[in-house]
């Protein structure tokens, strides 16, 4: 999914995606364990994936960067 697609839905929307991503990811973490993974390239994408729809969702929410203090 693009971050524009993202940036389009809602933050509870947003936190469902998450929800089910990191689910995905999971079972495919168990099968890469137990030597059933064919696909392991799809670990490294759902990683990616979570963090984009992460930072979109904290974009949204408008919770300040962190960082130093000025």
């Amino acid at each position: 999914m693009t971050p524009k697609e993202l940036r389009d839905k809602t933050i509870k929307e947003l936190g469902t995606m998450e929800k089910d991503l990191r689910e995905e990811l999971f079972k495919l973490q168990m099968q890469n364990a137990t030597g059933q993974l064919e696909k392991n390239h799809r670990l490294k994408e759902l990683r990616r994936e979570i963090a984009r729809v992460v930072t979109i969702a904290k974009q949204k929410s408008g919770k300040p960067k962190r960082g130093k203090a000025a």
